[in-house]
Parts: structure tokens; C-alpha cells; sequence
């Protein structure tokens, strides 16, 4: 049955009171801004970094680079002769000269309901400068590198910052990564320290994490590379009942209570057995009992580096993406405050893991820097039950809500009825990231999550882009569900066809972004000729995005997925007999990754029948991969 109409011709809008006082309140003022971006963006991104500190100014353009790979080596520079600390930006800026030391920082919300922290700005600076002061007592040292492997916990904010504050570069790991995937960071990017935690669990399954650090650090040790110093908060043992994020401490409910104080009755949790090399291992909390809380910051260059972290690349050899200080924080200040029309009084919830640039951009850094009150959530959306995402909303008063696509499928199995056991009148603005969204999914998310009043910023950006480049603002933007809709400022599309030409008007190809924004990611960590041929060399003058793309009558970008791994079902009638597939396997799942992305690279080498498939630790589900071998291997029979 042909449908009345396409997906394209739906169109919908937020309540009208969004309108009032939002940062860009209609269409046409999102044209003007976006015009001063692409046309001025010194003068755009020059007003955006009149809201922060720098200890010297800036000399010369404020963005200069070079694209295309005919003209010489590429490079992005932003604010280049500038110099500035952004752990100063987000904590002590807020603290002193915005006066926001007892506004909440976050609002910490463990696994179990009832375990829970909450944290001031004044309070995080505190704990920040003296776990900078840790670092610098175990030797680390300006443009040193330190692992970060920790669980959802507010220590782990504080460790990334105090990385910050003191010019090292954090590499945060995922805690459900595996042993040879922490090894495999720890060794590539050189670390000269790990962080990491006892243990913790994700809904009834218990992570014994320092087991697996240990592992990992066995496994480099093997690999020739011996790193020698840990720091391991214990947040499941007793120390965990008193925290270090406060002076004095204030108490953290501990892990086995049989009650809390709203009366819920909780399961004791066993503790997990923590093994201890008193010659490598540090106790977090025995370094943070006699440390200055004062810590002067290290003054760094703007094209300093300020992290890696590491994605999934083709040939399965992660690759470390390098984000640079200033046009860092310029992008994730003006996309989290824009994107999500942020207000003083809002609490805003990421659900994502700290552990991928989610996180990294829209739980510590974008929020922060704006002052906002966040919840960070250690836990499951179904655990202990399937209402748990809107009890917290409910709880903490959330107004603006961020999270992927596969967790709303997920409970959209459920229903509605676990969703409407609770208010969620609070909630203002919805937001998805990780994938592009299906139409019925957002309309679920839309009607019944949102009441239909709740405007949705569906944002396209990856790892390497270090915050939104495509999406709706909730006021400005009329919204079609399933498109990522328009560019944010400073951004400038372009669909290419396999010959590297432009399309105009109605078209689908080659995602590319024409000119650099100041977020954009710098280089590949120690190996720039990979930063070049992955997105450089393929349209020489373009930042190759590898999705697909189409445009539709109306202007709005539709994301389509990995182009090179795409298959055009059509493949017989408009190629050839050619590029018909040998055979169709049966493909009871998918390998997906953990945000609900298809490994397209591991459904290569299945096809192929390799069994070498690489890093495969972003995979959600690995028992899919054996599964698909055999069925491989019964339809190839």
C-alpha cells in the first residue's frame, strides 16, 4: 500500500512558549546567525569567546586551515597565539566570577534507587584541584597522557578535569570494554598512568573492573610497554562511604545498606575482591586525605591537546581522535547552549556513558561550561524496572532530556503505561544522538514521552566533529521526524556525487563539510597520514564525513548511513547482473555497537569468511559474530 504521503511532508513544531526567550527563537533569525557564521565567523565565534577567560589574546585569523590535500599538509588552528585552562573555564569562572558555588553541578544517581550525590560547583572545583595535585605528586606532567578507565561516577569528572587543569591529556575508556581493548589505548597513546575503580554494577551484573585493569596492564607489559602506576578509587568498598568530592566529606550511601532513607528496601551487593600491588596500585582515597585544595592551573596554547579518545576505524586499528583546548570548549559551550536552548534553571540529563564523546561533550565539558545542573546516571533504563528513566525525570525535575534512539526503541516494546506512571511535566526539550532516528520511533518519543508539546533536537555529529553539526534548534527549527534537519552555525554542507562533484536542490551521495568549525577534530593521534587519507584524500578540499546523505525538496538533510558499505537493492536493474549478491544470508541480529550502530566492517569480513575481524570491543551483543558464522556456513552449503 503506497502511503498519502512521504516522511518528508511531516512537519512539526514545539509549544509556542518555547519561543519566549529562547537564545534563537524563530527561522529566521537561525538564517540570519547562520549567514554571520559562514560569512564573518570571526566576528560569530569571536562574540562566543568573549564568555571565557584567556590569559593572552589571540593573534590573527581566528580560524585558519587548509582542506585540501593538493595544497599540502591539513591542519586546523584555532585562535592560534591564545592560551587559556578549560577546567579554569567550567569550574573557577563559575565559582568566582559567576558566583555559582552552591548552584548543583550534578546530581548523581547510582544503579540502585536511593544511592545518591549531590555536587556543587564550589564543591567539584575543590575536589578537581586536589586530585590535580594528586597527579602532579605521581609525576604527571604537562602533555602527558593518563588513562581514565572508571565506571559513572562523579570521580571520574573529577579526574578528566584535573587532567585538564593541569595540560594532560585524558584517553577515557569505556568501562565495558574489555582488557585487550584498554591495552590496546593504554599502549598507542603512550600513558604514563591509569585511573580506574574497584569494581561497579550495571543493573544486578557485577563489574570487577580493576580485575580487568590489571589484566590490561599485564597484557602491556607483554607488548613491551610497562606503565607502573594506578590509582583505583574504591567505590563499591567501604571507603566509598565517604567521599572526597566535599570538605568536610559528606556521606555516599554505602553499596550494602538494606534501606535508604525513601524506605525502598535495596539487595545487599556483594563487594568485589580488589587485587592490590602496593608497588602500581594507589588508593584514590589515601592520596585525596592531605592534598592543598589550591591548585594554580596550567596556562595552555589553544592547539594544545586536550584528549584522545578512540573510535573504531575501517581496518579495525581504533583510531585516537585528538581534540584540541579552545576551539574545544567555544564548540560545546555554544552547541549545548544553543541546541538545547539552555536555561539557568533547567536540569539537563545525558544518558550517555562519559566513556564516548557524548559524554565527553555534553555530560562535563558543554554543560559545565555553561553553568548548567546535570544529572549523571550510573545506571540501566530498565533497571530495577522499565520506569526507572522517568522516575529520575520526575525525581530531579529534568527540562531537558538527551538520549539514543536504541534505548527509546527499547521501551517503546513496553508501552506507554510505565511512561505515564509518571508526570515528566518538567521536560521541555528531547534530544537523540547515536544514529539517525526512525520516524515511528520518534513519534512515540514525540506523543508519548513528550505529550506533543516537547520539541526534538535529532543532532548528527560524530567523535571526530566534537559536538553537533547538523540539527534542529527546539524554537527555531520545524521538525520532520527522522531528519537531522539543518547545519549549526559555522557548518557548510555539501552533497558530492561518486565523481566528487556538488549536487544542487533534491539529491542523495556523499556527505562533506566544506570549511572547518572550531571543534573539529585536530589529527590522528601519532599518525597524521591517517587523519589525511580517512577524511581528507578521497574529495581533496572536503572533510569526508563517510555517510550518506540526501537533501530533500525542502532543504532538510536526511542521513542515510555508511556509504561505502551501503547495498543498492536495486543493484540488477540500474548496474547490471554484475553486482547481483552471490547469496542472501538469514541475519537473526545485527553486530551492533553499543549506540545501536551496525559494524558494517565486521559484516564484510563475515561475508568474506575472515575470521581476523579486528578491534571489535564497541560491539553490544559479540555471541551475534559467531552466530552469523554459522549461518554463513549453512547457506553457503
Amino acid at each position: 500500500m503506497i502511503p498519502d504521503k512521504a516522511p518528508e511532508d511531516d512537519v512539526f513544531h514545539g509549544a509556542e512558549e518555547m519561543r519566549r526567550g529562547a537564545h534563537v527563537p524563530t527561522f529566521d533569525k537561525y538564517k540570519e546567525m547562520y549567514t554571520q557564521s559562514i560569512e564573518d565567523p570571526d566576528k560569530f565565534w569571536g562574540d562566543v569567546a568573549k564568555d571565557f577567560f584567556w590569559k593572552s589574546k589571540h593573534t590573527g585569523r581566528f580560524l585558519d586551515y587548509n582542506f585540501d590535500v593538493t595544497k599540502g599538509e591539513i591542519f586546523i588552528k584555532c585562535m592560534e597565539g591564545a592560551s587559556t585552562n578549560i577546567c579554569y573555564n567550567v569550574l573557577d569562572r563559575n565559582v568566582h566570577d559567576r558566583k555559582l558555588g552552591d548552584k548543583v553541578a550534578f546530581y548523581w544517581e547510582g544503579n540502585e534507587p536511593g544511592d545518591e550525590l549531590t555536587v556543587t560547583y564550589r564543591e567539584l572545583l575543590n575536589c578537581v584541584c586536589r586530585f590535580a595535585n594528586v597527579l602532579r605528586s605521581q609525576g604527571v606532567t604537562k602533555g602527558d597522557r593518563v588513562a581514565i578507565y572508571m565506571p559513572m561516577v562523579v570521580e571520574l569528572v573529577v579526574a578528566m578535569l584535573a587532567c585538564a587543569r593541569i595540560g594532560a591529556v585524558h584517553s577515557i575508556v569505556f568501562a565495558g570494554f574489555s582488557a585487550e581493548s584498554l591495552c590496546d589505548r593504554i599502549v598507542d597513546s603512550q600513558c604514563s598512568l591509569l585511573v580506574t575503580a574497584d569494581g561497579f554494577y550495571r543493573g544486578d551484573k557485577l563489574i570487577n573492573l580493576k580485575l580487568i585493569a590489571d589484566e590490561a596492564l599485564q597484557k602491556c607489559t607483554d607488548k613491551g610497554f610497562s606503565l607502573g602506576r594506578c590509582i583505583v578509587l574504591k567505590h563499591l568498598s567501604k571507603e566509598a562511604q565517604e567521599t572526597s568530592l566535599s570538605s568536610p566529606p559528606a556521606k555516599r550511601p554505602c553499596p550494602d545498606l538494606q534501606e535508604t532513607e525513601t524506605g525502598r528496601v535495596r539487595k545487599t551487593r556483594p563487594v568485589p575482591q580488589v587485587p592490590w600491588n602496593p608497588e602500581v596500585d594507589k588508593c584514590w582515597h589515601t592520596l585525596m586525605g592531605d592534598v592543598s585544595d589550591e591548585c594554580e592551573p596550567e596556562w595552555c596554547a589553544s592547539e594544545d591537546p586536550l584528549f584522545i579518545l578512540y573510535t573504531s576505524g575501517s581496518t579495525g586499528k581504533p583510531k585516537g581522535v585528538l581534540h584540541t583546548v579552545s576551539g574545544y570548549m567555544l564548540y560545546t559551550a555554544a552547541t549545548f547552549k544553543l541546541v538545547f536552548d539552555h536555561r539557568p534553571d533547567d536540569v539537563y540529563w545525558c544518558t550517555a556513558d562519559i566513556g564516548w564523546i557524548t559524554g565527553h561533550s555534553y555530560i562535563t565539558y558543554g554543560p559545565l561550561a555553561n553553568g548548567a545542573t546535570s544529572v549523571l546516571f550510573e545506571g540501566l533504563p530498565t533497571y530495577p524496572d522499565v520506569s526507572r528513566m522517568w522516575e529520575i525525570v520526575d525525581k530531579y525535575h529534568v527540562s531537558k532530556f538527551y538520549t539514543a534512539p536504541t534505548a527509546i526503541r527499547l521501551l517503546m516494546k513496553y508501552g506507554s503505561e510505565p511512561v505515564h506512571k509518571y508526570k515528566r511535566d518538567s521536560l521541555k526539550v528531547l534530544g537523540t544522538v547515536g544514529e539517525p532516528i526512525n520516524p515511528e520511533a520518534w513519534q512515540w518519543y514525540f506523543t508519548v514521552v513528550g505529550d506533543g508539546r516537547c520539541p526534538i533536537v535529532d543532532t548528527f555529529w560524530q567523535t571526530e566533529t566534537g559536538g553537533h553539526v547538523m540539527t534542529p534548534l527546539p524554537a527555531a527549527t520545524p521538525m520532520k521526524p527522522g531528519s537531522a534537519t539543518f547545519p549549526f552555525f559555522g557548518v557548510v554542507p555539501a552533497i558530492l556525487n561518486e565523481s566528487g562533484e556538488e549536487l544542487e536542490g533534491t539529491s542523495e551521495g556523499y556527505l562533506v563539510f566544506k570549511q572547518p568549525w572550531p571543534g573539529v577534530m585536530r589529527t590522528v593521534y601519532g599518525n597524521h597520514g591517517r587523519f589525511e587519507s580517512t577524511y581528507f584524500k578521497k574529495f581533496p578540499g572536503y572533510y569526508v564525513t563517510g555517510d550518506g546523505c540526501r537533501r530533500d525538496k525542502d532543504g532538510y538533510y536526511w542521513i542515510t548511513g555508511r556509504i561505502d558499505d551501503m547495498l543498492n537493492v536495486s543493484v540488477r536493474e540500474k548496474i547490471g547482473a554484475i553486482a547481483t549478491p552471490d547469496f542472501i544470508q538469514d541475519a537473526p541480529a545485527l553486530p551492533k555497537t553499543r549506540s545501536g550502530k551496525i559494524m558494517r566492517r565486521v559484516l564484510r569480513k563475515i561475508a568474506s569468511g575472515e575470521r581476523d575481524l579486528g578491534d571489535i570491543s564497541t560491539l553490544a551483543d559479540s555471541s551475534v559474530v559467531e552466530q552469523l558464522f554459522h549461518n554463513r556456513c549453512c547457506t553457503a552449503v
